[in-house]
């Protein structure tokens, strides 16, 4: 394991100028290249206390700008076209560099790296896919493999259908569990429980 200072917050990792350990490749390949951290030396604690502050307002600066691109991409889905087996499998896959190229295309510069992607889509269909823009600003995309536009069009369509039917599902639910709950009251649905100050004090005997 190799000790790191950290430069910012990773997730699941540390606060920036926490020390922790890592394994030596996810260092050189990941947190040193990238400058989210410094090997742990004499030379680069004291260099890191000394720009405490600079690096401090470098991260707000990266955070901040981090979150207009948040707003910019709201809303924002792609479809990816690929060939399919019959059974929905794909001829290949869909990887984190396909999503990050074509989020390029769509005018967003997001890297590989920031397209949380455990493992590469092998099948048609929508992926709600985790983009980490900053350390502590994220953006969910989905993400639809299809055969076709058109197919992406009806997945789409399909499932705008049924989250409407979700959602009046739901209401319908609530709204017995209401009647439900007045009902044990003694009430009809259509009556109103009286405000505390409304209830007339019983009469003294």
């Amino acid at each position: 394991m190799m000790d790191v200072i950290l430069l910012e917050r990773i997730e699941n990792l540390g606060f920036m100028g926490d020390v922790v350990k890592v394994r030596p490749g996810y260092a050189r390949n990941y947190l040193l290249p990238q400058r989210k951290a410094l090997r742990k030396t004499d030379a680069n604690m004291r260099y890191f206390e000394a720009q405490k502050a600079e690096i401090e307002a470098r991260n707000l600066k990266r955070k901040e700008e981090a979150e207009q691109a948040a707003e910019r991409m709201a809303g924002v889905s792609l479809v990816l076209v690929r060939q399919a087996a019959e059974g929905g499998q794909l001829y290949g896959s869909v990887t984190a560099r396909d999503i990050a190229d074509e989020l390029k295309e769509q005018g967003y510069t997001v890297g590989r790296s920031q397209v949380q992607l455990n493992t590469p889509i092998k099948v048609l269909g929508t992926t709600e896919v985790r983009l980490s823009l900053h350390s502590e600003v994220s953006v969910t995309v989905p993400v639809t493999v299809a055969r076709s536009l058109e197919e992406a069009e009806r997945a789409a369509e399909a499932e705008a259908e049924a989250a409407e039917a979700r959602a009046l599902a739901e209401a319908d639910e609530a709204e017995s569990e209401e009647a439900e709950a007045l009902g044990d009251m003694g009430l009809e649905p259509d009556e109103v429980l009286p405000a505390d100050g409304d209830i007339d004090a019983a009469p003294t005997p």
